[in-house]
């Protein structure tokens, strides 16, 4: 590492973000700890930490609203959202506002060390292809996608998509219709190694559908390939 990498915790339980502190300083990161959102929000724009580890359900400024607020002025570092048990509507909002990742409250150290570890290396590190170079222009049905802007058109209007969607979208483009596991996407989207199995390559696979199909529900371009992974049919 060039310099400690700095982590900033918006965790408004003191218990939880006591052992988050003490697991993440053992790892040799360096640690500040934000116990609301509106002081989370200062601090993560006045010190510039390399990733935000963001609870989602804090008192007064939640979660969502950090998220937004950082994005919308174009902070940039990966941001990774705790939610809780069961709240599958909560993981998808905090995805679609420019999430990087999610872990579910209660989670394990090393699963929560994993997925920070990945983020962390995908801003150093630039993707290593899994094939040839996505071409600066690709078009599938009413779907054209610009890679040097990183673009993403449907029937000629710009769609939003977080940085994972697109990566993700890429790397469906990149196999030129030939299936991707799901352990393979997560090695190469997010930078996991094959076993730190999550359902995130599912849900972010239904955020893609859900902006580009025209029936999320029976895609035509972004096809499951049984209890293997994905392929994109143009």
């Amino acid at each position: 590492m060039t310099h400690q990498k700095r982590i900033l915790v918006i965790e408004d339980n003191p218990d939880l973000a006591y052992g988050l502190r003490n697991n993440l300083e053992i790892e040799g990161y360096e640690v500040e700890v934000a116990k609301d959102g509106a002081r989370g929000l200062t601090r993560a724009k006045t010190s510039k930490p390399d990733l935000i580890v963001l609870d989602l359900m804090l008192p007064g400024m939640d979660g969502f609203r950090v998220l937004r607020a950082l994005r919308e002025e174009g902070h940039g570092m990966p941001v990774l959202i705790l939610t809780a048990r069961g709240e599958e509507a909560d993981k998808v909002r905090g995805l679609r506002l420019g999430a990087d990742d999610y872990v579910t409250k209660p989670f394990g150290v090393l699963e929560l060390l994993a997925r920070i570890e990945a983020l962390l290396r995908r801003v150093v590190e630039p993707r290593k292809n899994g094939g040839p170079p996505a071409p600066p222009f690709d078009k599938f049905g009413e779907i054209e996608v610009l890679t040097p802007s990183r673009t993403v058109l449907r029937d000629s209007a710009p769609v939003a998509l977080t940085p994972k969607e697109y990566d993700l979208l890429l790397a469906l483009i990149r196999r030129d219709g030939a299936c991707i596991t799901r352990s393979e996407l997560l090695v190469e989207v997010w930078g996991y190694s094959a076993e730190v199995m999550s359902r995130t390559v599912d849900t972010h696979v239904a955020e893609l559908r859900r902006k580009l199909e025209r029936d999320p529900a029976n895609p035509k371009h972004i096809l499951t390939v049984r209890k293997t992974g994905y392929r994109l049919a143009r």
